[in-house]
């Protein structure tokens, strides 16, 4: 900026020459330049207050709006606000191999409370614990009144629940519509669901989420709005579950066992129709996880998935069916029996004294150790090894239940000689009673390995090959005899050719250092109609003990036997077998009896 001088030299020498008085022309001068300053000052203040002007305008045209809006909006209750992505209560149904529900949602109410808002809280307090008993009313007056402006109270509500805290009426209290699960038959098939609880949550709603089961394993494709509202369909069925469960309830409480398990596979798709894992629970009011003690004490734990134990004698027919594929033996081959069977230390004895021989179908039908473990030697650790991998027995099931990767068996740390012998009568390799179900499906649908699934499936198996037909054949050939001459008498269930083998295995402390003397783990693994197989059953039964005798009987033939029977029994007409008179011959195979 220029600026022009108060007293400018020419203007002041020509003044002089006219004898003026110079001071005029700085007093022109500065009067002029104040003006100028306070022109400019006077558009600069007149520019700022129209800005100014401008804003307040806007200000009160958004609250005079806002305000309009507000005047002409219905009524609402307050909304808690969250950030991020909106909350996805969709989730997809439950349904069995037929169709039927097993889990889906239900349109409930949560309850919140706003204790700003409340105007007596504490008879508020005093009505809420009357009608949630739960609920403590000194905490609830504590909350109520202190600094809390929000208060989750309940996140599900009954219809008569919702109505009963209504009638309280006061505005502090609020519902906010939500969906819950529902397990609409209880404790059925509790460990296959597993159960689901909240994620997110919000006022307005609630995120559904899979803790467990398939709830947890197909969870995102449940929620996945993709799927067009399409459910989830099982390999279960619901009355054949039922019954299962029921007659193994029964059979735990008879035979006062802690515990049991049972799986019923289809052997021709490795579809799983019922599995049931008892003690149990409702998904419904799934409970938490025990904080202390042993996990597999919990009602949540699956038995039948994630239960590991030695098997016992059900093992033997492993070692017998490896011993005709590789020619070693034949069903009439005679085996050394006599007893005890001294290696190193070790002593191996038969629970009988069966005599100094017995055939290989004999060895299965007596369940002789001795026979069994002199049949593995001829086998090799090696081979013996390679057999049980191929079956299944090294890794978790492949089942699609977030449990499964639990399951994994227990092996020997160094498989020596000795565990080969041990291993071949069930002894030293612990595994599930899936693992086992697994395992007898493959042998009864002619050798081809089977891959259980808790998904509807249509197809057949399609996995490797571990037995020829022919060695198949022979082996449940000798698996029904156990059954009709054998340790599996009780088994016998008119009309189905039940095969199958018992195993009873002495139980492992907990703690390590030994077994225990008197309890015991039974199992019964079967396969019907041995003339035709289509399913296998596994039943295990944890400390069992048979009382209506002179002495408790532990064993699986008077345990886990029984018991198997009369869920073939039940469950076979459900599963549309009709009783059929068995063939003469049983699989072309002719036994030598002696």
């Amino acid at each position: 900026m220029i600026r022009t001088p108060l007293r400018p030299l020419a203007r002041i020498l020509r003044a002089r020459e006219k004898g003026e008085n110079p001071d005029a022309i700085e007093r022109e001068n500065r009067r002029l330049r104040h003006e100028l300053m306070r022109d400019k000052m006077r558009v600069r203040a007149e520019g700022r207050l129209l800005i100014l002007g401008v804003f307040f305008f806007a200000a009160f045209a958004v609250v005079g709006g806002r305000m309009g809006m507000l005047s002409a909006a219905e009524p609402v209750e307050p909304r808690a606000a969250v950030t991020g992505a909106s909350i996805i209560a969709q989730r997809a149904d439950i349904v069995d191999r037929e169709g039927r529900v097993l889990a889906t949602n239900l349109a409930t109410h949560s309850l919140y409370a706003q204790p700003q808002m409340m105007v007596d809280p504490e008879r508020v307090a005093k009505e809420l614990a009357a009608i949630f008993p739960d609920l403590d009313e000194a905490d609830l007056v504590e909350d109520f009144t202190g600094k809390r402006k929000f208060l989750w109270i309940k996140k599900k509500l009954s219809p008569e629940q919702m109505q009963a805290v209504h009638d309280i009426g006061d505005p502090g209290l609020l519902f906010g519509p939500r969906e819950m699960r529902l397990y609409p038959n209880g404790k059925l098939a509790a460990h296959v669901l597993g159960g689901a609880s909240f994620g997110r949550e919000g006022v307005r709603s609630a995120e559904v989420i899979g803790v467990a089961g398939v709830e947890k394993t197909f969870d995102a494709w449940l929620r996945d709005p993709a799927n067009g509202g399409h459910p989830l369909q099982l390999s279960l069925d619901l009355s054949v579950q039922a019954a299962v469960e029921e007659v193994l309830y029964g059979g735990m409480k008879l035979m006062d066992a802690k515990g049991a398990a049972a799986v019923l596979m289809d052997v021709r798709t490795g579809e799983v129709i019922a599995m049931v894992s008892l003690p149990d629970f409702d998904p419904n009011t799934r409970p938490a996880p025990p904080a202390k003690g042993l996990a597999s004490e919990s009602p949540l734990f699956n038995r039948a998935v994630q239960g590991v134990y030695e098997l016992g004698s059900t093992f033997k027919i492993f070692a017998i069916a490896q011993a005709l594929e590789l020619d070693l033996v034949q069903p009439a081959s005679m085996v050394d029996t006599q007893g005890p069977l001294r290696w190193g230390r070790f002593r191996i004895s038969d629970f009988h004294n069966y005599g100094p021989r017995l055939s290989v179908t004999d060895v299965i039908v007596k369940s002789s150790n001795i026979g069994t473990a002199r049949i593995a030697t001829e086998i090799g650790p090696e081979r013996q090894q390679t057999f049980l991998k191929s079956l299944g027995f090294f890794e978790p099931t492949s089942i699609e239940l977030v449990e499964a990767p639990t399951g994994k068996p227990l092996l020997p740390p160094k498989w020596s000689d000795i565990s080969t012998m041990t291993i071949s009568y069930g002894h030293g390799l612990s595994a599930s009673p899936l693992h086992l179900a697994t395992a007898y499906a493959t042998i009864a649908n002619g050798g081809v390995k089977v891959s259980p699934t808790i998904l509807k499936r249509d197809t057949a198996a399609t996995g490797l090959r571990v037995l020829s037909g022919d060695t198949a054949a022979e082996v449940l050939s000798m698996l029904r005899a156990v059954v009709t001459r054998g340790t599996a008498s009780f088994g016998d269930v008119s009309g189905y050719a039940v095969a199958g083998k018992t195993g009873t295995a002495d139980k492992p402390k907990p703690t390590g250092g030994g077994y225990y003397d008197d309890k015991v783990i039974a199992t019964f693994a079967s396969v019907f109609p041995a003339h035709d197989p289509a399913y296998v059953l596994v039943v295990t039964l944890d400390e069992p003990v048979e009382t209506s005798g002179t002495e408790p009987r532990r064993t699986a033939g008077w345990t886990a036997v029984p018991v198997a029977a009369e869920i073939i029994r039940r469950a076979a007409p459900l599963l549309g077998l009709r009783p059929v008179v068995e063939p003469e011959q049983e699989i072309g195979v002719t036994l030598v009896r002696n």
